[in-house]
């Protein structure tokens, strides 16, 4: 799964790399980015747009909003056919950008070591992502996603068997484009990054989650490779 991640990428250098139209959100870098917070998100309606969603996906037709943070991620094998996503995944896909996500592996009595994993250039990159509106019964709307897993590469696999879909910079628009309803297109692209192009370290996101005592004295290093 994918339950952290971070941005802290200067909203000019976003604005260029995903080719962003109109700004329309107020832009919030942050090292430590968790489900329930607004996050940045690109869309395509007729121009890419960035945007803020709450992280945690309400469908529209869901009675209430409490179960939003059991939906921060959509599996790419099932994102399709599950009630909770298919029709997002069919009209509203989006691009949560992201410095690159955290991950934790179990080290020992206990403890976890975080890794931050990242695209090898240092340069943001765009999660597959699904979205919805849903409208309370008094008129508030409540606009939410959820970031795309697949199964782990070579570089993250000995960290966690999942990590999220990055859909790379040629297919970006495709992805965004709500005329592509083409099933088989769209799954294609929610393969494993190529880990090659990838890289990763540890790094302690900050500020800490509040049950600190899951990591282990590791302290942040250069790129490294994870071992089992």
């Amino acid at each position: 799964m994918c339950g952290r991640f971070a941005l802290q990428t200067d909203l000019s250098e976003i604005i260029e790399r995903f080719q962003i139209q109109e700004v329309a959100c107020a832009y919030q870098p942050c090292d430590n980015i968790y489900p329930g917070q607004p996050i940045a998100a690109v869309i395509h309606d007729r121009i890419n747009r960035l945007v803020a969603f709450q992280w945690g996906l309400i469908p529209f037709w869901a009675k209430n909003p409490t179960g939003s943070h059991k939906l921060i991620n959509a599996r790419a094998e099932t994102v399709a056919t599950k009630p909770s996503f298919k029709n997002a995944f069919q009209r509203h896909r989006c691009l949560i950008v992201a410095d690159g996500f955290y991950e934790w592996q179990k080290t020992g009595d206990h403890k976890k070591k975080p890794w931050f994993i990242h695209l090898r250039s240092g340069a943001p990159c765009g999660f597959a992502g699904v979205f919805d509106t849903w409208v309370s019964p008094g008129g508030k709307e409540i606009r939410s996603c959820g970031i795309i897993t697949t199964r782990a590469n070579e570089l993250v696999s000995p960290i966690h068997e999942r990590m999220p879909v990055i859909i790379s910079r040629p297919a970006a628009a495709g992805w965004l484009d709500k005329g592509v309803q083409d099933r088989d297109q769209l799954l294609a692209l929610l393969r494993p990054y190529p880990a090659e192009e990838m890289a990763c370290r540890i790094r302690y996101p900050a500020p800490l989650p509040k049950v600190v005592d899951i990591f282990d004295n590791n302290i942040n290093a250069d790129e490294v490779s994870p071992r089992k």
